[in-house]
């Protein structure tokens, strides 16, 4: 590896300064033989990276000025990365000088505040000062500042301004909105992204090569607040990635389209046109799912395209977009022709049938996102190693996966993103807990995260339960367990979305052909009237494929597991119920699916 990086680097270094040296003896008095001499080896120099440059290619239909781009843009991205894991690894050593270190910065930064100067931020020492003195943390601590920064006045919580107005996914609870800085998109950046992107590459070389890649993301819709400041999501977009756009099959006009759905036809029709592509990317794997699900029910229409040369009159494109995408195709009717060979070979492991050199899915697919990664793998993407990077929500990034070949989804605490507590999952009740430090946490035990950021949080409860299930010489390594707003509690029960999904992947598997598709689950108090009266217990909304019909032993199994008074599984346009003792029926519409009230914690487990 440090071969390869010197082979590539001292050419780049002779060729640019060979360069500079030639242009100054051509301005002042210098030895004639020395200019020349610099010369041929800047022509040397230059010669050897364009070497470097034809092994990665794969494919045609690149442009110099692309190829160069994307070359210098993934040495630069690299040597920051390697610079960064550096960093990463030394802080490792010591996480308590380096959790100190980051709080005390963060408390200096903002100590002129309105917030900093009522919590006196300039007389704390150290962390348990802080602790002592600042109270653990919800949103509603925050609401009423938060309203007041949208409304334009300065200094409140942080001191600078902020970027835009960030609104958490809402998928635990109400939507909240959040302060996203400078400081949290650059750490974000740093000791994020490019530390993920050299642990990828040293896990998948493949990866290394200048291949596009095809990223399924969209221009979300931002309203401002009364002082201008933009209000939104504060996930991946295009605008956030506009300098990174020339890397994409999608070409810069499609992602202008405001329909989601338009938008999503033309990722995939550009990426169809290219066979060469090396990389599915998206920050959730379920975004990739449903590109794939929109694939299997388009591709007709998508071929067709390709070989006229023309974008689907189907889409509510502007004229002047649509004259803009179409100068960018030409009738291609060799690939059209090989595409439909493709499909007509079925969905199963497409991906690799489409595009030969692909060599990885980059997506979190932990956590909710779980379901959707093991669908991908099994039918889709099979063959395909998947790389779920971050763990990172809008309070900004809390660690990374440097073991990408690992099935299971383990993230290092970035020691610098943010100060990090650990509140134990026995203590998530209390009024005044006591909570851990990073030094303080133990292996296999589960803990809340607690989190002082560099946008305005201080010592705010995310929701997020994980579990300690290593260290990295002294830095606590996570994995993700559920959101404490998803928990199902009808009778003290307390059952998480992770215990939930492993008791329906079991009944789903009493039969075979079955695959789960999606599902949903609620406790019967949120439907309210809607449901009738009847005691405390789950809907359960499960949408099935591969499902026909089931034996009467299947059925028992069913309604053994799941203690069912009766179920609606969706095949397709098609819902099947069990309806104890009567035999399946059909039906027109969706219904809902029922657990007794007596389902239990011992039942889910079984």
């Amino acid at each position: 590896m440090a071969f390869l990086r010197f082979r590539v680097a001292v050419p780049l270094c002779v060729a640019v300064l060979s360069v500079a040296v030639a242009i100054l003896g051509y301005n002042q008095a210098m030895p004639p033989p020395l200019p020349a001499a610099l010369g041929v080896c800047s022509l040397a120099g230059m010669a050897l990276i364009w070497r470097d440059i034809s092994s990665k290619m794969k494919g045609g239909s690149r442009t110099l000025s692309s190829l160069l781009g994307q070359y210098l843009a993934v040495k630069g991205v690299g040597w920051l990365g390697r610079w960064q894991r550096r960093k990463l690894e030394a802080d490792t050593l010591n996480v308590k000088r380096v959790q100190e270190e980051t709080l005390l910065k963060r408390l200096q930064k903002n100590e002129h505040t309105c917030y900093g100067r009522q919590y006196d931020f300039s007389s704390i020492r150290d962390s348990d000062d802080f602790r002592a003195r600042h109270p653990i943390t919800t949103y509603e601590h925050y609401r009423e500042l938060i309203i007041r920064v949208a409304a334009g006045e300065e200094k409140v919580i942080i001191a600078e301004k902020p970027l835009s107005l960030a609104m958490t996914s809402g998928t635990s609870g109400a939507s909240a909105m959040l302060l996203s800085t400078k400081d949290t998109n650059t750490e974000f950046f740093l000791q994020g992204v490019t530390v993920c992107l050299d642990a990828m590459q040293q896990a998948f070389p493949a990866s290394d090569s200048l291949q596009r890649t095809t990223k399924f993301f969209y221009t979300p819709t931002f309203r401002q607040s009364e002082a201008g400041v933009p209000i939104g999501p504060n996930s991946s977009t295009p605008a956030s990635s506009r300098y990174m756009l020339n890397l994409y099959t999608t070409p810069a006009p499609a992602f202008e389209v405001p329909s989601e759905k338009d938008a999503l036809y033309l990722h995939l029709l550009f990426a169809l046109k290219d066979p060469s592509v090396g990389t599915l990317e998206s920050n959730f794997a379920s975004t990739v799912f449903y590109a794939f699900v929109a694939l299997q029910e388009r591709w007709q229409e998508l071929v067709e395209d390709i070989k006229r040369g023309k974008v689907s009159s189907a889409l509510a494109l502007e004229p002047e977009m649509r004259a803009r995408l179409e100068a960018l195709m030409k009738p291609d009717p060799e690939r059209a022709a090989q595409l439909q060979d493709h499909f007509q070979d079925g969905f199963r492991g497409i991906a690799k049938r489409l595009w030969p050199h692909l060599h990885l899915v980059l997506a979190v697919d932990s956590g909710s996102n779980q379901i959707y990664g093991e669908m991908l793998r099994e039918n889709y993407c099979q063959g395909i190693p998947f790389y779920s990077p971050f763990y990172a929500a809008t309070e900004g990034l809390i660690g990374v996966n440097l073991w990408p070949q690992e099935a299971n989804r383990r993230y290092l605490l970035c020691p610098r993103s943010m100060f990090c507590e650990f509140l134990p999952e026995s203590s998530l009740e209390e009024e005044a807990p006591h909570t851990l430090l990073m030094e303080d946490v133990k292996e296999g035990h589960n803990y809340e995260l607690i989190i002082t950021n560099a946008s305005g949080l201080f010592r705010y409860r995310i929701g997020d339960i994980v579990k300690v299930v290593e260290f990295h010489n002294q830095c606590p390594i996570v994995e993700f367990q559920y959101r404490r707003g998803q928990m199902l509690n009808v009778r003290g029960e307390k059952v998480s979305e992770a215990l939930f999904l492993g008791a329906l992947k079991k009944a789903v598997a009493q039969w075979s052909g079955a695959q789960l598709v999606d599902y949903c689950c609620a406790e019967s108090g949120i439907l309210g009237d809607s449901i009738g009266a009847s005691d405390p217990h789950y809907q359960v909304f499960v949408e099935l494929k591969g499902v026909r019909n089931l034996t009467e032993k299947q059925r028992y199994k069913v309604r053994q597991f799941w203690q069912i008074r009766y179920l609606c599984f969706i095949v397709k346009n098609n819902f099947f119920f069990i309806l104890p003792p009567a035999s399946w029926t059909f039906a027109s519409s969706r219904t809902r699916l029922s657990t007794s009230p007596s389902v239990s914690k011992a039942a889910l487990d079984r």
